[in-house]
């Protein structure tokens, strides 16, 4: 009947009991499928991660703004990497980095839920922040 009719004889499912097929024209349907493919990987929603570059000697103010572009960020629904990075013997005091990630973390709670928490990756540390589900 495939023959006749120009196409082919596809399995549809091999392991049934008897194995199920399809006359279809094969490569049109490889086609199309891919098209679908291409279209939902078209709408999947990319979630953009934005970093803020901190040490532990900056100073308040500029804290202040990097919290107040994270606050931004996190607003329109992007996730945000704070990053502390240590120079020269700064690293003898993690402390200081860590104190100032859960001052961020605080100020931001309203809109924020904390990914991961401050970890020392070699001579950074890194917190990721996410918005919040109410947001």
């Amino acid at each position: 009947m495939a023959r006749a009719a120009g196409l082919d004889l596809v399995e549809v499912a091999p392991n049934a009991r008897p194995p199920v097929v399809r006359i279809m024209d094969y490569g049109k349907f490889s086609y199309e499928k891919t098209k679908r493919e291409r279209e939902a990987r078209k709408h999947q929603k990319q979630i953009e991660i934005k970093t803020i570059k901190l040490s532990p000697k900056t100073a308040r103010f500029h804290r202040d703004i990097n919290v107040r572009k994270a606050r931004g960020w996190l607003e329109e629904g992007k996730k945000v990497k704070v990053v502390v990075k240590f120079k020269g013997r700064e690293i003898t005091y993690p402390e200081i980095a860590h104190e100032m990630m859960q001052g961020i973390a605080e100020e931001l709670q309203s809109i924020a839920t904390v990914e991961q928490r401050p970890n020392l990756e070699g001579r950074t540390m890194v917190m990721m922040l996410t918005p919040a589900e109410g947001n």
